[in-house]
């Protein structure tokens, strides 16, 4: 027995629990995606050309990205 190094509890095997290596892969993939929407959206070129509310939108990602680097 060992203790899981995500969730930090017994684990009856020597490894992590599966559960929380998935969830940890998934919080991990959809971060990747909400920082690379920029990019893909391409935004230097045309980016008065967006509704309000989708610049509004992709300012709020990019700021959670700036403040988490």
């Amino acid at each position: 027995m060992k203790i899981c190094n995500i969730c930090h509890k017994i684990s009856a095997t020597d490894e992590d629990h599966t559960d929380c290596v998935q969830k940890r892969s998934i919080e991990l993939e959809s971060e990747d995606f909400k920082n690379g929407i920029p990019e893909r959206l391409n935004l230097s070129k045309d980016y008065k050309e967006l509704g309000v509310e989708v610049r509004a939108v992709l300012e709020h990602l990019a700021r959670e990205k700036d403040n988490s680097d």
